[in-house]
């Protein structure tokens, strides 16, 4: 599917109060983020640093976490593998201004689900966390109706 279609689905919440920690240092990013998905019923918590991150996501109960690669105290991979180390298999969405293709395929071997680019625009991370959180697309706008969403 192209990006003009992708950018033209609209997507429920997904899981009824899908809980979202967002760990994320850039805060004019987080505010965006913590907008767009409050605004479709996510509870989403954020949180500045990575071990402060990785604390909560050991001790709070989250159906995905959306983590920066490059965070103080601790960095977003190292988060990730701590967790993974632990047995803790909340799907996890790696935000990072680190695009190359080795650098994504880092953040997937580390444990990450999805990997996206930044900057980003919002209906990427709404599919993204959508698809972590068991959200669907629920209307297709009439420019994209011959396109395809394929769930798997």
């Amino acid at each position: 599917m192209n990006s003009t279609a992708v950018d033209t689905l609209e997507w429920d919440a997904g899981t009824v109060d899908a809980r979202i920690l967002l760990i994320e240092d850039d805060h004019e990013t987080a505010d965006e983020v913590v907008k767009d998905l409050t605004d479709r019923g996510y509870a989403v918590t954020h949180i500045d640093g990575g071990k402060r991150g990785l604390n909560s996501a050991r001790g709070e109960t989250f159906n995905l976490l959306i983590v920066d690669r490059m965070l103080p105290e601790l960095d977003g991979l190292s988060v990730i593998e701590a967790l993974r180390k632990e047995n803790i298999q909340i799907p996890v969405l790696v935000l990072s201004a680190l695009g190359e293709v080795d650098e994504r395929v880092r953040g997937l071997k580390a444990g990450g689900d999805d990997y996206l680019t930044k900057p980003f625009a919002l209906t990427e991370l709404r599919r993204g966390s959508g698809r972590c959180c068991g959200a669907r697309p629920t209307a297709v706008k009439p420019c994209c109706a011959s396109a395809r969403w394929n769930s798997t």
